[in-house]
């Protein structure tokens, strides 16, 4: 799932549960909807994510884009000099949103066995949360 600065969802992509999220990174940010110009896509100007995003093949991705990471690196990669603190502790906002959706007890159990189904519920209670 990815989200803005104020907890609003603008992306969601499903998985199986032994997958890696790193992989899911790129079909999720495929998913994205940001309004821009006409044809043009809109990316955020920066991006934070947890460890776990500490790759090279996202960070290429993220570069070729000229969206600025805010990941910080794993314990075998050396330390990035410019990794912004201030801004990678308002991660916590997708942290928060993942935790409200915990509290939808369909959408925490994963009741729905086909992933278009659980994705549909998702998007209803995105925009429950938003009325």
């Amino acid at each position: 799932m990815l989200c803005d600065g104020r907890g609003t969802v603008l992306g969601i992509y499903a998985t199986p549960g032994q997958r890696h999220e790193s992989r899911a990174f790129e079909p999720t940010m495929r998913r994205v909807y940001l309004p821009g110009r006409r044809g043009q896509p809109r990316w955020p100007r920066r991006l934070a994510g947890d460890k776990g995003y500490s790759y090279p093949g996202i960070w290429r991705w993220l570069s070729r884009r000229r969206i600025g990471r805010v990941i910080p690196t794993r314990k075998d990669q050396p330390r990035a000099a410019d990794f912004d603190k201030d801004t990678y502790r308002k991660r916590n906002i997708i942290e928060r949103v993942v935790g409200w959706y915990k509290e939808c007890r369909r959408l925490l159990t994963r009741f729905e066995k086909l992933a278009v189904n659980y994705i549909a519920f998702r998007i209803i209670a995105t925009v429950v949360r938003h009325l």
